[in-house]
Parts: C-alpha cells; sequence; structure tokens
C-alpha cells in the first residue's frame, strides 16, 4: 500500500492565527491599548452601537476604530463623524478578520495614545467566530428581531464572546423574543458570559455596557 501524508489545512491556518494573535496581543498590553472584537450579524446595530459606545467614552479615553468590511466605507463615514480615529479595512471577500489582517490596520492606523481600539469585524455569526484577532476582549449584539434561537443555530460564537449586547430592546413589543429563554440557551454555552440589554436608538442600558467597558480596560492595564 502506497503511503502518502494527509496536511489539515484548516488545523494549519488556525495554528498560525493563534500565534499572530498571541504576539499581536503582547504588543497591544505593552502599549497599553485594550483592543475589542465587535462582532454581529448584519443589521444588527453595531455601527450604531459603536456610536452609543464613542458617544459614552470619548471624555474618558483615546479612541480608534478599525472599520472591516468586504467593500465600501459606509460605515468608516458614520464612525469618523464622532472624532474617533477610523480606518477602513477592506478584506477582499474574507468573510472574517484574523490577526494579521488586524496587525495590519491597527499599524496603517496607528495605535500610539490611544486606550481603546474597536474592531468592527464583518457581519455575519459563522467565520469570525473562528479567528483569534489577537483582541483583548471579544463581544457580540444579537438584535431582538433576529429571534431568541440563534444561539440554537450559532452555538460556536456564543461561546466564545466575553459580553453579549442584546440591542434593540425598544422593539420588544413587536417581536416574539423572550430575553430569559436566551439567557438561558446563552449561558448553557457560556457561563461567564455578561449580557447587557440595550437599545442603540435610545440609549436603554448604553451606560452599563460602558462601565463594563471601562471595568475591563482597567483590569486588562493592571493585569
Amino acid at each position: 500500500m502506497n503511503e502518502f501524508k494527509v496536511l489539515e489545512i484548516k488545523e494549519s491556518v488556525f495554528e498560525d492565527n493563534n500565534r499572530q494573535a498571541d504576539v499581536l496581543r503582547g504588543e497591544l498590553k505593552k502599549n497599553k491599548t485594550f483592543l475589542l472584537n465587535l462582532m454581529s450579524s448584519p443589521g444588527a446595530g453595531k455601527t450604531t452601537t459603536l456610536v452609543r459606545t464613542i458617544e459614552a467614552l470619548k471624555d474618558e479615553l483615546a479612541i480608534g476604530v478599525v472599520e472591516a468590511d468586504i467593500d465600501s466605507a459606509v460605515d468608516a463615514d458614520t464612525i469618523v463623524q464622532t472624532g474617533a480615529k477610523v480606518i477602513q479595512v477592506h478584506t477582499g471577500g474574507m468573510c472574517h478578520m484574523d490577526a494579521y489582517m488586524t496587525e495590519q490596520g491597527l499599524h496603517e492606523m496607528g495605535i500610539g495614545g490611544l486606550d481603546l481600539v474597536i474592531l468592527e469585524n464583518i457581519g455575519n455569526l459563522l467565520c469570525p467566530a473562528d479567528f483569534d484577532t489577537g483582541a483583548a476582549r471579544n463581544a457580540m449584539i444579537l438584535s431582538v428581531p433576529e429571534g431568541d434561537d440563534k444561539p440554537l443555530k450559532y452555538p460556536h460564537m456564543f461561546s466564545i464572546v466575553d459580553v453579549l449586547l442584546v440591542n434593540k430592546m425598544d422593539a420588544m413589543s413587536f417581536f416574539n423574543f423572550d430575553l430569559q429563554v436566551m439567557t438561558e440557551r446563552v449561558k448553557k454555552l457560556n457561563p461567564k458570559v455578561r449580557i447587557i440589554p440595550i437599545s442603540a436608538k435610545t440609549g436603554e442600558g448604553v451606560a452599563a455596557w460602558a462601565d463594563w467597558l471601562c471595568t475591563e480596560i482597567k483590569q486588562w492595564n493592571t493585569d
């Protein structure tokens, strides 16, 4: 029988990316720059939530944003109006950001003097969950119109995040969404996750989200 070697490309890609992510995380820690990886499906309200977050924290922190999209600069055009430092990254068809792309975006933007950088990842609940970007914390937004069954359909995404923002709470009366059921489903996957209901439209819950983020940044800088 002829012998041959089997090369697991996916495993190799992940291992290489994870090593680079650890290197990047170490460099960011030395610089005292906290990187937040923000993920969601399209339309969940990442950009609006990001604007609210910057408004809540811009007097306390120097903030930068890496906007990742397959194409266009619509979100970057919105974020730049907040006064935050922004760079647009086009992924050339890739459905996620990895550590190498994130590092390139940070380098081109320049992180000197920045306390917080938020990576607005590509909008989907599959690929971004697989790739470590080098972030200090992973955040996800689930919007009420998406339904409370999303943890059942995309368990990996919910299992790897540190905080889950449940957005569009102002629309609860229009949708069949059970916050308690959703919470129970997420906690089975990820017992330590912090769940914060918000409305980026009305500002509900934004203060609690900003407080959580500030606490994590302080802890990151003192560990």
